[in-house]
C-alpha cells in the first residue's frame, strides 16, 4: 500500500452498519491516518432489523440492537449532529453545529429515514408512529405494551407486513391499508403477494388492498382514527406509516455529486459521480444510499435497503479508498434479504424486481413451504424461499451463472404441475422507477446544459 493511501484524514458520513464496518475495514486493511465518523443520531451504531421484529414483540429493548465492533477503531466519533453540506473543492463536510470537516477522501453512508406522513399536522397526532429508528421502536413498543384497542398499518411492505405480524402475536386487533393488490407485491411481485393476503388473512389481519388512507383523524391532539379512499371509515387509536424509505441526500443537495431522490449514483468500485457522468477519485459511498451498477442486472443503478449488501459494499468502498487502482475490486455480490412475518421466514437472493415471470418451483399456494423463482428473458435473476433457506445457496449459484429460466429438473419438485406466470413487479426497464439515463437521480433538467468552456 502507498503511503499517499495508508494516512490522511478520511471523513465517513453515516454511523449505522456501513459506517462501521467501512471503519472497521480500513483499519484492518492498514489505514493509518485520522479516521472520523459522523452520525445524525446520538445512538452509537445499532442493528436495525430487530427493531420491526424483535423488539416489538417485547424479546428485545430497542438499547439492546447495538452493533458488536468487530475491532478497535481509534476514531472520533461526532454523534447526534448531522451533515448538512458537502464543499467538493475545499474538500471539506459542513456539520450543523457549523463546524467544517476537511477530509483528504470522503465515504457517503447516510442510508434512510422513514417516510413520512404526508400532512405534518395528522402525522403529529399522538398515537402516529413510524419505524426506522430505535427511538421510533421504543416508542412504538411502549404503545403497543398499552394495549390499544386497534392499530392501523399503512402500507404491506416488509415493514408494514412485520409491524402487522409483531400486533397479531401480541394479540392485538390490526387493520392493514395497502395500495396495492396485495401485501408485498411491490418487492416480490403478484404470485407472492397472493401467497402473502391468504397468509396475513389466516393470522387475522383485516387486510385491506387497492385502497389508501386519505386521512387520519384525532381529537384533543389524539389519533382516533382514519379515512380511507372507498369511502370507510376506521376506529384505531395506533397507527403506524409504513411507506417506504427517504435517501438521505438532501444534504448533497449543491456538491455537484450525482445525488438526488434515488440515492447517490456511483461506479461498481463504490466512487461517486458527478452530475455530469465523471467519476470522482476521492469521494465513495455505500449502503442504502448507493445506486450501482450490478452486471447481473444488465448494469442498472439499482438501490438496496439490504443488510448484507450494506456490509458488503462497505468493505469494497473502504478498501477501494485506500487501494491504488490496479488493486480496487468491483461490488459484485448477489444481493440476499430476510423477513420474519407470522411465524415464517422469508428469505431472498437476485433481485424479485428484476423480472417478467415467475414460478413456484417447490410448494403450492397454500403451503407454508415454498420456492419462487425469477426469470427475466429466460435466464434466472432471483428467488425466494419461505422456510426453506437451505435453497438460496443453489439458486445463488443458478443467478451468478445466468442459468436458464425456468430452472431445468433437479432444481424443483413441482414444475410438471407449475407454469411460469407473470412476475406482476414493475417494468424491469425502469428498475429505479423512471429513466436510467438520469444519472443524478433527478429527471434531466436545463442545469446539465448550463456549462459552457470560459472563454
Amino acid at each position: 500500500m502507498s503511503g499517499e493511501t495508508r494516512d490522511g484524514r478520511i471523513v465517513i458520513v453515516g454511523a449505522s452498519l456501513a459506517g462501521l464496518r467501512a471503519a472497521e475495514t480500513l483499519r484492518e486493511e492498514g489505514f493509518e491516518g485520522e479516521l472520523t465518523l459522523v452520525g445524525d443520531e446520538a445512538h452509537p451504531p445499532y442493528d436495525r432489523p430487530p427493531l420491526s421484529k424483535q423488539v416489538l414483540l417485547g424479546r428485545a429493548g430497542a438499547g439492546q440492537c447495538g452493533l458488536p465492533a468487530r475491532r478497535e477503531l481509534n476514531a472520533t466519533w461526532k454523534l447526534g449532529v448531522a451533515a448538512t453540506g458537502l464543499d467538493p473543492l475545499g474538500k471539506n463536510v459542513l456539520l450543523a453545529d457549523g463546524e467544517h470537516l476537511p477530509f483528504d477522501r470522503l465515504l457517503i453512508a447516510t442510508g434512510t429515514r422513514a417516510r413520512p406522513w404526508p400532512n405534518p399536522q395528522e402525522g403529529a397526532l399522538e398515537g402516529v408512529f413510524t419505524v426506522r429508528t430505535s427511538d421510533d421502536s421504543a416508542r412504538l413498543a411502549a404503545a403497543l405494551d398499552a394495549g390499544p384497542r386497534r392499530v392501523l398499518v399503512i402500507g404491506a411492505g416488509f415493514t408494514g407486513s412485520e409491524v402487522a405480524s409483531a400486533c397479531r402475536e401480541r394479540g392485538l386487533e390490526v387493520t392493514v391499508a395497502e395500495r396495492g393488490r396485495a401485501p408485498l407485491i411491490g418487492a416480490l411481485g403478484g404470485t407472492v403477494g397472493d401467497w402473502a393476503t391468504k397468509l396475513q388473512r389466516a393470522h387475522g389481519v383485516d387486510l385491506r388492498c387497492g385502497v389508501t388512507v386519505t386521512a387520519l383523524k384525532g381529537t384533543d391532539g389524539r389519533l382516533t382514527g382514519a379515512e380511507l379512499s372507498d369511502g370507510s371509515r376506521i376506529e384505531a387509536d395506533v397507527a403506524v406509516v409504513c411507506l417506504g424509505a427517504v435517501r438521505n441526500t438532501e444534504w448533497l443537495a449543491d456538491s455537484g455529486l450525482a445525488a438526488g431522490p434515488r440515492g447517490v449514483a456511483c461506479d461498481a468500485g463504490c466512487r461517486v459521480f458527478t452530475m455530469y457522468g465523471i467519476v470522482t477519485d476521492d469521494v465513495f459511498v455505500a449502503g442504502d444510499v448507493a445506486r450501482f451498477p450490478h452486471p447481473l442486472f444488465e448494469y442498472q443503478l439499482i438501490a438496496l435497503e439490504h443488510w448484507g449488501n450494506a456490509v458488503a459494499q462497505a468493505e469494497v468502498a473502504a478498501h477501494n479508498m485506500i487501494s491504488p487502482g490496479p488493486r480496487r475490486r468491483p461490488h459484485l455480490a448477489v444481493p440476499t434479504f430476510w423477513s420474519s412475518q407470522f411465524g415464517l421466514n422469508i428469505k431472498s437472493v437476485g433481485v424479485p424486481t428484476f423480472s417478467d415471470q415467475v414460478v413456484l418451483a417447490q410448494g403450492t399456494p397454500g403451503d407454508r413451504r415454498l420456492v419462487a423463482v425469477y426469470g427475466y428473458r429466460g435466464r434466472i435473476t432471483a428467488a425466494v424461499t419461505v422456510n426453506r433457506a437451505k435453497w438460496l445457496e443453489h439458486y445463488q449459484r443458478l443467478i451468478e451463472s445466468a442459468a436458464p429460466f425456468p430452472p431445468g429438473p433437479g432444481a424443483a419438485d413441482h414444475l410438471a404441475d407449475s407454469e411460469p406466470v407473470p412476475s406482476d413487479v414493475p417494468d424491469p426497464r425502469v428498475l429505479t422507477h423512471g429513466p436510467t439515463v438520469a444519472l443524478t437521480g433527478h429527471l434531466p433538467d436545463r442545469r446539465l446544459t448550463l456549462i459552457r468552456p470560459a472563454g
